[in-house]
Formats: structure tokens, C-alpha cells, sequence
């Protein structure tokens, strides 16, 4: 577990397997991780990925290639219109005996547009959806809004689900955009749910959502947070650190060569193989790692097949 001084790094097999070996790297350095550590990931790829099609899709779980990975599960909530509202759906997963929560990204380009744009200000998140929060923790105000436009409805249907199968594990996924409002989910239906329910958030090309001490509240109180970037991706390093965002711990990143590793936690570019380091700067990131692939998988819109 967590706690808010020694940040753990949970991976692979942990999240699958309840998270029962977490690879410790508070001290500094990197882990690599095999090929079938990293493929524990696959199912969650391919939530993140099924997050991109309509709701109609969903609703019947007929979403294509992402819907025929996961045989089983079952949407109970959809919602959004692809434009002003992100689609999102929360569902029930039999074979994990887990309620799932997934929304969905948008155009990174578009997203780039926003994030790089020095008219945003930071604000309080909403003491309702985040009660217990720090006075001093800030969010980004884009994140924060679309965030209230579903954060009550899921945050219902998780409890409504969790009660109905007896269960204390839910997940919340998301990719670019879409990984932000995970980010914001998880903090929030930690804090609004039982002791002793296990909350994880796991999320692929997330930009950073909050300040300094958003992201130390944030790690203090999930246990389960893991953040996969792939290659050069440009989108996890914006909005960017002198600006006053921070990143919670728990990356894992794809290098360009294509292996796999576990960050050290500290969103401080201090680790030369993980993103703030790698990527550096705009000028050395790439639109085109942001949809992947995540262990041959593509996320995004022209991922979702009929």
C-alpha cells in the first residue's frame, strides 16, 4: 500500500492479482518489467479503449474488437455526445468481480490547444465531489467543469452496483481527456465511498490535472494509481511543471524502443527513461505516440470498429 510518504508503484500483476506485489521504487530508479507484466495491462487497454464509441455501442456491448476482449461485462450507465460531453460508461465486470468506470479522450490536437493555453486558472476542486480536501489543492478549470457534468450520475451508479454484487473493487480508466477525468474520478469516489473499498485508477497519455499539493493529497489517499505513457508522447507533459502542475505518482512507461518501465514516482524530470525527462519539452514530444500503440493496441477513435 501507499502511504503519503512512501510512494509505491503497483503494476501488472498486482492489478489483476489485487494488487498483491508492488514493485517499490521510492527509492529512486526505474524498474523494467517483462512483456507478460505489461500484458496484465491488456484488459484495461481495451476499456479505454471501448470508452471512444457511442453510447449505443456500449449499451449492448457491442463495440467491436474492444467489446470481444471482454467477454461478460456488463454497461449499466452511458452517457455524453462525443462533443460537449465526453462519452463515459460504468459497467460490472463478473470475471474481477469489479464495478468499471471508463471515459473517453478527444482529439490530441485539439487537447494540445487547450493545455498550452496560458488563459486557464486553477480553482478549488468541488468539496461535495472531494470532500476532505486540502484548502491549498488546486485543479485545472477545464478538468474541473467537464468533471461535474458526470461525476454525480457515476458516482451513484458505482454505488448502486457495488451494493447490488457485493463488491468493494472499481476501477476507473481513461486516455488523454479521458485519462484526466479518471484522475479526478478516482480521487473523488475514493473519498465518497467505504473504508476498505479498493479504488484504482489506470490511465494511458494523461496530461497533468493539478497542483503540487493536489497530486501529494491525491497520493496520500489511493493506494492503486498507475499512469502509462508510451514513447514521446507530448500530452503527459502538458500542462507543464513551471506552470505549477505535478502528476501523482505511478507511471509506467513505453520507450521508444519498445520496452517497458516503472518510474520512480517524483514528477521532478529527474528519471532519464520516463516522460517529464524523455520528452523534455513540446518541441521533442510527438502527437502521433498518443494513441500508441499500448502493447499493440490503438486508442482512440479510429480504434473503434463496427
Amino acid at each position: 500500500m501507499w502511504s503519503p510518504f512512501t510512494p509505491l508503484l503497483s503494476i501488472a500483476a498486482g492489478i489483476i492479482g489485487n494488487f498483491q506485489q508492488p514493485f517499490n521504487t521510492s527509492q529512486g530508479g526505474i524498474v523494467a518489467l517483462s512483456n507478460s507484466q505489461f500484458a496484465e495491462f491488456t484488459p484495461y487497454i481495451e476499456f479505454a479503449r471501448a470508452a471512444y464509441c457511442a453510447p449505443n455501442k456500449i449499451a449492448g456491448w457491442q463495440c467491436g474488437d474492444a467489446c470481444h476482449a471482454l467477454p461478460g461485462f456488463v454497461p449499466t450507465l452511458t452517457g455524453g455526445d462525443g462533443d460537449g460531453t465526453q462519452f463515459f460508461y460504468v459497467g460490472f465486470w463478473p470475471a474481477q468481480s469489479m464495478v468499471v468506470v471508463a471515459h473517453q479522450g478527444t482529439n490530441p490536437s485539439d487537447l494540445l490547444a487547450v493545455l498550452t493555453d496560458i488563459h486557464f486558472h486553477f480553482v478549488k476542486p468541488n468539496p461535495t465531489l472531494f470532500p476532505r480536501i486540502p484548502s491549498d489543492a488546486r485543479i485545472h478549470s477545464g478538468f474541473a467543469l467537464e468533471h461535474e457534468k458526470t461525476a454525480y450520475k457515476i458516482l451513484a451508479e458505482v454505488k448502486r452496483l457495488m451494493a447490488e454484487h457485493s463488491s468493494t473493487q472499481v476501477a476507473i480508466i481513461g486516455h488523454s481527456l479521458g485519462g484526466a477525468l479518471a484522475e479526478l474520478d478516482t480521487l473523488s469516489i475514493k473519498l465518497n465511498l467505504p473504508a476498505g473499498t479498493t479504488v484504482r485508477g489506470v490511465t494511458f497519455g494523461k496530461p497533468r490535472v493539478g497542483d503540487a499539493a493536489w497530486a501529494t493529497f491525491f497520493d496520500s489517499q489511493v493506494s492503486e494509481f498507475t499512469r502509462i505513457n508510451n514513447k514521446r508522447d507530448i500530452v503527459p507533459i502538458v500542462p507543464g511543471r513551471l506552470l505549477g502542475f505535478r502528476h501523482p505518482h505511478g507511471e509506467i512507461h513505453i520507450e521508444p524502443d519498445g520496452s517497458v518501465v516503472a518510474c520512480s514516482g517524483a514528477d521532478d524530470g529527474t528519471d532519464p527513461q520516463c516522460s517529464d525527462k524523455l520528452v523534455g519539452n513540446i518541441e521533442n514530444g510527438s502527437i502521433a505516440d498518443h494513441s500508441g500503440p499500448y502493447n499493440g493496441i490503438l486508442i482512440g477513435t479510429e480504434s473503434c470498429t463496427p
